[in-house]
């Protein structure tokens, strides 16, 4: 499940939380749930299997005012490196952090883009 606008809230286990999202996979469950915490989040999780007998996972925070979208545009959360987490980062696309975003990958390599430059962390 890609970022979302829409704020989720629903109860995992009985405790509200704010959705981050539904029908991970295991791998990604680990990913994401290792992120949060590592950003000081509590984490909860809720896995079930699906109608072709795969585990599904959904993520879930208990911060209530947290939304991913936001948090990950405006690079609140942090890698466990301390770079800033950008969305491809987020969504498991590159390992390394770019910090402009909107560049291109390949506009980054070699001073390319006058529009790229390392923001401190």
């Amino acid at each position: 499940m890609p970022l979302q606008a829409k704020h989720i809230v629903e109860e995992i286990n009985g405790t509200r939380c704010t959705i981050v999202e539904k029908g991970a996979t295991s791998a990604r469950c680990s990913f994401l749930s290792n992120l949060l915490t590592f950003n000081g989040f509590e984490v909860l999780t809720d896995v079930q299997t699906d109608k072709d007998g795969n585990e599904v996972c959904t993520v879930g925070v208990t911060d209530l005012v947290f939304h991913p979208t936001i948090a990950v545009y405006e690079m609140k959360l942090k890698t466990p490196d301390g770079k800033r987490v950008s969305p491809a980062y987020w969504d498991q696309l590159e390992d390394e952090v770019i910090q402009q975003y909107w560049v291109a990958k390949e506009d980054v390599k070699a001073g390319k883009s006058p529009w790229h430059f390392e923001m401190p962390h």
